[in-house]
């Protein structure tokens, strides 16, 4: 293993994206392992048994203002470039979410529509995003209304699902954040420039990132397989002899070190896929069930990827809370103030390993994009040479 300057652990975005720049940039011998038997984490994408092209691990898509970002990755691929939008279903009406001007008109009757149309441009202006908790503490009674509406029909029984809470345990915080948006234009990324999805797939772009001479790449692989951490030295278990190297972890910290101070908490999703012998099953890329269905939202493929081909495959989403068994995924880290303290546990212990970086959702326990998970990437990189050079 000390023919390696670097071990990367995980093969997803984060992982792909450091190991090529550690190669590619650096110079450097780089390692990449991952656990499971295919690169590209979670946005890994297969053809199904009908040629439908999925995400077997839930939809992703790519959207950015970034240009750094959006050069870099489009070193690997072409895209398929569209303005992804989603509706939520409601009473059986599908409504553009976030909830706009469009779908106002859906909600309500025509006059009252108008009506808190006119209010919600005269006191806010277009193309501003008013959190639905101002709108609901709003002295008028149909800026009021409107917020009731969201709240209620939108987001409160929808967060119960994803989330699996009581109403009473649901962050004021956090439904300040959510919006009701003064504009005409149903876009669920309304900032970003580039929106799509790899032209051929997020595999096969995470691939080329790899095809490099200074890359190895072992599936089926746990950093636990090859590593041993102890008294602040990474060991070659083959060897015994200290890692001179650089490791740069993306997996979850907690069962890095054993769980020695119990399991982080995480919701974890399962996907239940569907096919169906007709052009089209909902129209449209994503509908998300926010009242009624155990499932959170439907995602229909063929509208993500632009594929042309018979037939048509879906995927229901259910949460769960994340046991840790065989075949769940931790995909959301639930923070708050006991799992932040326990995170902050571990990552103690990670700092005491000088020579080891951690990277992404899990080894970070907190949510990123495509397009921030590969900007912390280059910086990771950046930093790993200048301290290299310096030691």
């Amino acid at each position: 293993m000390q023919q390696y300057d670097a071990i990367v652990a995980g093969a997803g975005a984060a992982g792909s994206t450091a190991a090529r720049l550690l190669a590619e940039e650096k110079g450097m011998r780089v390692l990449v392992i991952d656990r499971r038997s295919h690169i590209a984490g979670n946005c890994y994408d297969e053809a199904d048994e009908h040629g439908v092209l999925i995400h077997k691990y839930g939809p992703h898509i790519f959207h950015t203002s970034d240009e750094d970002v959006y050069r870099f990755l489009s070193r690997f691929t072409e895209w398929h470039s569209f303005t992804h939008t989603v509706d939520a279903s409601i009473d059986g009406r599908l409504v553009p979410v976030p909830f706009n001007l469009n779908s106002l008109q859906i909600v309500f009757e025509e006059q009252r529509a108008a009506r808190i149309r006119e209010k919600l441009v005269g006191k806010y202006g277009m193309e501003q995003r008013v959190p639905i908790l101002t709108l609901m503490k709003e002295e008028d009674e149909d800026l009021r209304d409107a917020g009731r509406y969201v709240y209620d029909n939108i987001y409160l029984k929808y967060t119960m699902k994803q989330w699996g809470k009581k109403p009473e345990e649901i962050d004021p915080a956090v439904t300040a954040r959510v919006p009701v948006v003064v504009t005409t234009k149903n876009a669920y990324f309304p900032a970003d420039k580039y929106q799509g999805v790899p032209l051929h797939g997020f595999t096969a772009m995470f691939q080329k990132m790899l095809d490099f001479p200074g890359i190895t790449v072992r599936l089926n692989t746990e950093a636990a397989d090859l590593l041993s951490f102890d008294g602040g030295r990474i060991c070659l278990k083959e060897s015994g002899e200290a890692f001179q190297g650089l490791l740069v972890y993306t997996g979850a910290l907690d069962e890095l070190f054993g769980l020695r101070y119990g399991r982080l908490p995480y919701r974890t999703l399962r996907f239940a896929f569907e096919h169906y012998d007709m052009d089209s099953f909902q129209g449209r890329s994503v509908v998300n069930y926010t009242v009624s269905e155990d499932y959170t939202r439907i995602t229909e493929y063929k509208y993500l990827t632009g594929q042309t081909v018979s037939g048509t495959t879906i995927s229901k989403e259910y949460p769960a809370q994340y046991t840790g068994v065989d075949g769940e995924i931790p995909y959301y880290a639930i923070a708050g103030d006991d799992s932040l303290l326990l995170y902050g546990r571990y990552r103690a212990l990670a700092d005491r390993y000088a020579n080891m970086r951690l990277l992404g959702r899990l080894a970070e326990f907190k949510y990123y994009n495509i397009d921030k998970i590969v900007g912390e990437s280059v910086r990771m990189a950046e930093a790993a040479e200048k301290r290299s050079r310096e030691s």
